[in-house]
């Protein structure tokens, strides 16, 4: 849908010929913009679901990320994230456009700095030190789609008083993302303290028999604290998506 369509659609609107959720309806459902024997950008994502395509960098390389990214911008999306983004695509990155990377999470950011919209806290803590790459694509994920977070790292059930010192950090979250390798204990001691939704993130971090994040997984899936959900190996980015959209609906 083009400028004249959408104009003439809010003519419509206002002349009562159309009403406003027929309207949004019919923006809802335009298509897509195709890049030529590359991608085929959402180009309303934002409008249908809220938040605005991602690329996911891996296996992409540097200029089909810069292409892609430079589409989606000059398109219209004010943020543009890129998760997964290598040093090396980071530094090929066509900076006429702002361009923010951050090498520990792997994520690249174009385009304007996201603003706070939702007033709800999302809780980002980790098991230990080895996970914060991960807790780091989570919580600059949330925040790119306009929520607070506060970052709680190295509180694991091995000194289980240090997340206990911040009991009431976990009451006044909207959401908690619970990050942790070894056997993922740390999700199932949230879970039985918060008050809302959290979502479990197993990291492949661990020895031998931790199998790459397997057990974490597996020990997530069968916590016995009832509302943890489990997103996949090291999907930082799943986490804080969900995350996302779990506060957004509490402005609802």
């Amino acid at each position: 849908m083009d400028q004249i369509e959408i104009k003439k659609l809010l003519e419509n609107v206002a002349k009562g010929e159309i009403s406003v959720e027929d309207a949004l309806f019919k923006m809802k459902m335009q298509p897509f913009e195709e890049i030529e024997g590359m991608a085929v950008l959402d180009s309303h994502r934002g409008v249908r679901q809220g938040m605005s395509e991602v690329i996911y960098g891996a296996g992409k390389t540097p200029e089909q990320i810069d292409t892609i990214a430079h589409a989606l911008y000059g398109g219209g999306q004010k943020t543009v994230l890129i998760t997964r983004m290598s040093r090396e695509a980071a530094d090929y990155f066509h900076k006429d456009i702002p361009f923010t990377y951050h090498p520990d999470a792997r994520i690249g950011i174009a385009g304007e700095k996201s603003e706070v919209k939702y007033s709800g806290t999302i809780l980002v803590a980790t098991g230990g030190t080895s996970d914060i790459p991960v807790a780091e694509e989570a919580a600059i994920t949330a925040e790119v789609f306009g929520n607070k977070v506060k970052r709680l790292y190295d509180v694991g059930v091995a000194g289980i008083h240090r997340l206990l010192s911040h009991s009431e950090d976990i009451m006044n979250a909207n959401v908690i993302i619970a990050i942790a390798g070894m056997e993922g204990a740390l999700a199932s001691v949230i879970g039985g303290l918060a008050d809302c939704p959290v979502i479990a993130v197993p990291t492949s971090v661990g020895y031998g028999t931790a199998l790459g994040g397997v057990t974490a997984l597996l020990s997530m899936l069968n916590s016995c604290a009832s509302g943890v959900s489990v997103v996949n190996i090291d999907n930082g980015f799943g986490a804080g998506y969900l995350a996302s959209m779990i506060n957004r609906m509490g402005e609802k």
